[in-house]
C-alpha cells in the first residue's frame, strides 16, 4: 500500500476503543451533525453522545498519539469485533483520562493520550540515565538584558508594512495562482483562486481527475471529478474560512478579539515574535512573525476533538513582491497524519474571478 494511503487509514481509528464498525454512510442532504456517534456507528462505548462528525477527529488524535494505524486495535474487515486486547485497553485509557480531566481540570482535556505516549504504544515511566559526564542540569548562563518586547500593535503594524502597507493591500481584490502540490511523494498541478473578502478555491489536477476544496464566503465544501461534492464539517469550514481571509493582516485584531503576545520562539534559527489569537467558542491560533522581516512565517491552529486538540501547522516561505504586495509563493501544511507543500510558479493580482468559481455544484438530478 502506498505510504500516504496507509497514513490516511489513521482516520479510521488506530487505537480507537470507542468505535468498532461503520454503518452505511449518511444519505446526502441529511445533517450528519444531527446524529450522535452511537447513531452513526456500531459498538460505541466511550464516545456516546459525541456528535458523529467528531468521531474521526478523535480517532485521528489517538492514532497520532500512539503512532499506530487502524489494525492496531481493530480486526481488519470486521471492525465491529472486540477481539483485540488493545481495543479494550484503549477504552479503559479513554475512561481514565476523562476521569482525570473531570476531577482535576474541570473537564478540560489537559491530560490526553499524547501526555504519556508521545507517539509510542508504550509510555515511558522511568527517567533515563545520564549518557555523558556533563551535569544533568547545567547552570544557566547569565543572560544579557533583553530589549523591550514589542506590543501586539507593533507586531501587526510591522507585518502590514512588510507586506507592502495597508493601502497597497486594499488595492488588490482578487488573485489567481498556478503551481504544483507535492503530497506523499507525488507532484501534481494546482490552481488557487482567491477573492476579497473571504472566498477561496483550489483545484488539484490529478491523473485520476480534479479535486476541489473551496470556501464560498460562508461555508466550505470539497469534491472530486465524477462524485457529488460534500459540505465540510463545522471545524473544517472554520479552518477553510481562516485560509480564505483575503485581508488577513488587516483583520487579525477583528477576527481574534483576545489577541496577546506570546514568548519569542525560534524557527530555523530565526527568532520569531508570536501572537496568540482567540475568540469566544473557537480554538486558539498561534502566529509566528519573523523577528527580522516582520513577515508571517507560521501559523498553528487547533481543532477540538472529544479527546484533545488536533493541530494544523502552516509554514510560509518564498515571499515575492507583485504589484507592490508581498505574498508567500510556498506554503507547507502539516497535520499529525500527513502533510503537503504548494509551490506557486505564477500569480496574478486583480485577475477576474467569477463568484461561480467558489460555489458548490448542485448534485445531479436536482
Amino acid at each position: 500500500m502506498h505510504r500516504e494511503t496507509t497514513r490516511r487509514t489513521i482516520f479510521a481509528a488506530a487505537a480507537a476503543a470507542a468505535i468498532a464498525a461503520f454503518m452505511p454512510p449518511v444519505a446526502r442532504g441529511q445533517a450528519a451533525e444531527a446524529k450522535t456517534a452511537e447513531q452513526a456507528f456500531k459498538n460505541i462505548s466511550e464516545l456516546k453522545g459525541t456528535p458523529a462528525d467528531q468521531v474521526f477527529p478523535a480517532m485521528q488524535f489517538v492514532a497520532a498519539s500512539l503512532g499506530v494505524e487502524c489494525n492496531f486495535c481493530h480486526v481488519q474487515g470486521k471492525m465491529e469485533l472486540d477481539d483485540k486486547p488493545a481495543k479494550k485497553t484503549a477504552r479503559a485509557m479513554m475512561a481514565m483520562t476523562a476521569a482525570i480531566n473531570k476531577n482535576s481540570f474541570g473537564g478540560r482535556p489537559q491530560v490526553t493520550c499524547y501526555s504519556c505516549h508521545r507517539g509510542s504504544t508504550h509510555p515511558v515511566n522511568i527517567p533515563p540515565v545520564l549518557d555523558a559526564d556533563a551535569p544533568a542540569h547545567p547552570a544557566e548562563r547569565a543572560a544579557a538584558p533583553a530589549a523591550a518586547a514589542p506590543t501586539v500593535d507593533q507586531i501587526l503594524d510591522r507585518y502590514v508594512a512588510a507586506l507592502g502597507g495597508a493601502e497597497a493591500l486594499r488595492k488588490v481584490t482578487s488573485r489567481t495562482q498556478k503551481g504544483t502540490i507535492v503530497a506523499g511523494g507525488n507532484e501534481m498541478p494546482i490552481e488557487v483562486f482567491t477573492k476579497a473578502p473571504n472566498k477561496r478555491a483550489s483545484i488539484t489536477h490529478a491523473p485520476s481527475g480534479e479535486s476541489f476544496t473551496a470556501f464560498d464566503g460562508a461555508a466550505g465544501w470539497m469534491g472530486n471529478s465524477g462524485l457529488p461534492p460534500r459540505d465540510m464539517s463545522a471545524a473544517e469550514s472554520e479552518a477553510a474560512g481562516l485560509d480564505a481571509e483575503f485581508y488577513l493582516a488587516l483583520r487579525l485584531k477583528e477576527m481574534f478579539p483576545q489577541l496577546r503576545r506570546g514568548r519569542p520562539e525560534e524557527i530555523a534559527g530565526v527568532e520569531c515574535q508570536t501572537l496568540l489569537g482567540a475568540a469566544p467558542g473557537r480554538p486558539s491560533v498561534r502566529l509566528y512573525f519573523d523577528g527580522k522581516s516582520g513577515l508571517l512565517v507560521r501559523t498553528v491552529r487547533y481543532a477540538e476533538s472529544p479527546l484533545g486538540r488536533n493541530p494544523t501547522q502552516i509554514d510560509y516561505a518564498d515571499y515575492r513582491e507583485i504589484d507592490g504586495v508581498k505574498l508567500p509563493f510556498r506554503w507547507t501544511l502539516a497535520r499529525p497524519n500527513g502533510r503537503f507543500t504548494i509551490q506557486i510558479a505564477e500569480a496574478k493580482n486583480n485577475a477576474p474571478v467569477e463568484d461561480a468559481k467558489f460555489a458548490k455544484p448542485a448534485a445531479e438530478g436536482k
